[in-house]
């Protein structure tokens, strides 16, 4: 509620103010040589009284997965549905969880990765033993398919502490080397501030590893991301509170495989202070040279709400200055994702968001973030919560929802990108 209240007020001041979310001088702006080729829009529509979603992810074939979390009276289920061939349709919807599992319904999808056949899902599960006191208790589960989705093993636990707190926010990873990789946000140290725990499967899913710590005070409400360099390092970014209530977007990584963690890095050095969570996750991604990507929100010292890009040439020790990619005057630019090819072809994108609008749009850029073409409208009714994959051959897959009353819409439609420009095939 708090949440809500201060995110009205932001959007008040916003459009009595008229600010501008980004100088164009802070970006160099670049349209692509040849056009982009854009698929088919594919719709889902769902007839329930709540969806939270989708999570989207496309194989190099084409194909391309969703999840998601549906409500319909006292019914929760988490769906898995995706298209046979590229271009669609989309299928029939799966249930991933089972009929005594009832899903946490919450801000974020559940954390979806696809290998082959192996489709992974990690979501929350509404505490056993939740109690009044204890409203947000969860447990985090993980699901898995070998059969490309058509049937779900029954979940397993991930959380290995049993305590009646909150195991979510999560992420989840499949490395090159078939390791599934699992982050989340945990309070199972019962301090004011909640920290970020990992695991890892090395059987496909069957079971899970001891669960690491890899850092505390972390803000408890900013998803978790996942990925991996060319080299095999395991990068993990969450949002990390710092003293006087500063909040900063940070990144870890492991050069062994998700067994331990070197200290969190700062991305940006937004020093933003802000007394609770602002719901805002970062996205992570890396390139066939081992560039790390960085997208994340902020408002800074100058309270002005922005979406930043910066990226990292030596994993993680340091970052470049930051881009700031939302050009709109007299919006509210709103939760970043990102999706990078082995290219480093990148696709971000956002929301913008006013009182009388909400829209959803996509910034991209050829030569590993050096420029970005001008932000572009995706959606035709109010969009929300967009949501972005990208295969090795520059296909990138982008979903989000839809205001389409009575029903819920989730909308789903590729984007071919161009070829890479000549930087992004030369070492950094």
């Amino acid at each position: 509620m708090i949440e809500r209240i201060v995110r009205t007020m932001r959007l008040a001041w916003m459009v009595g103010m008229a600010i501008s979310a980004v100088s164009l001088g802070s970006m160099a702006l670049a349209e692509p040589e040849q056009p982009l080729r854009f698929g088919p829009k594919l719709t889902t529509d769902r007839p329930v009284r709540a969806v939270v979603g989708p999570s989207v992810r496309i194989d190099d074939e084409g194909r391309i997965s969703l999840a998601w979390v549906e409500e319909e009276k006292d019914l929760r289920r988490v769906l898995y549905a995706r298209t046979e061939k590229s271009g669609g349709p989309i299928g029939a919807p799966v249930t991933v969880n089972q009929l005594t599992e009832a899903p946490y319904m919450r801000q974020e999808a559940p954390a979806l990765a696809v290998a082959g056949d192996d489709v992974f899902l990690t979501w929350a599960l509404t505490h056993p033993k939740l109690t009044t006191d204890k409203p947000f208790s969860n447990e985090l589960r993980l699901s898995r398919s070998t059969d490309g989705g058509k049937t779900f093993l029954p979940s397993i636990l991930v959380n290995d502490d049993e305590q009646v707190i909150g195991h979510s926010f999560d992420s989840i990873y499949v490395a090159p080397d078939g390791v599934v990789h699992m982050a989340w946000i945990d309070g199972r140290e019962g301090k004011k501030e909640s920290g970020t725990f990992v695991t890892r499967s090395l059987d496909r899913g069957r079971t899970v590893a001891k669960n690491l710590k890899v850092d505390e005070n972390t803000c408890v409400c900013c998803r978790t991301s996942l990925t991996t360099g060319p080299d095999g390092t395991l990068y993990v970014a969450w949002r990390k509170i710092l003293p006087g209530d500063l909040r900063e977007t940070v990144v870890a990584r492991s050069t062994d495989g998700g067994q331990t963690f070197t200290t969190s890095v700062i991305v940006g050095q937004d020093r933003w202070v802000f007394p609770g969570c602002p719901h805002r996750p970062a996205s992570i991604g890396t390139d066939r040279l081992g560039r790390l990507y960085v997208v994340w929100y902020t408002e800074g010292v100058d309270e002005t709400p922005s979406v930043f890009l910066a990226y990292s040439d030596d994993r993680g020790d340091s970052f470049s200055p930051k881009q700031k990619l939302n050009v709109s005057k007299g919006t509210f630019p709103d939760h970043p994702q990102l999706a990078v090819d082995p290219e480093g072809r990148l696709v971000i994108v956002w929301e913008e968001q006013s009182p009388v609008r909400r829209e959803v749009v996509m910034s991209l850029s050829l030569d590993r973030g050096q420029t970005f073409s001008a932000p572009q409208k995706l959606n035709e009714k109010k969009g929300q919560t967009p949501t972005l994959s990208m295969n090795a051959n520059g296909l990138a897959a982008l979903a989000w929802m839809e205001h389409a009353m009575p029903v819920h819409r989730m909308v789903v439609q590729t984007i071919q990108l161009p070829a890479a420009k000549a930087l992004a095939r030369q070492e950094p």
